[in-house]
């Protein structure tokens, strides 16, 4: 997954919670994200822009805890 923005992710299918790390290691629990949004995430080109186009200003967020940070 390489992306100059975002260096890693996790979902979680059933809570429907789209963890996401910036490269500026900032991290963010994305809310009620559909399944269909994180597929296409993963297969964008350019997966910073995907983000702010779709995710970013679209879903409920919160900062990073760190006992749920992904790697």
């Amino acid at each position: 997954m390489p992306s100059s923005v975002i260096r890693s992710w996790h979902y979680d299918a059933d809570a429907q919670w789209l963890d996401v790390v910036f490269t500026s290691g900032r991290g963010y629990r994305y809310f009620d994200v559909p399944e269909a949004v994180v597929a296409d995430l993963a297969a964008a080109g350019s997966k910073g822009s995907y983000f702010n186009r779709e995710i970013r200003e679209r879903f409920a967020f919160e900062p990073a805890d760190e006992r749920w940070l992904p790697e």
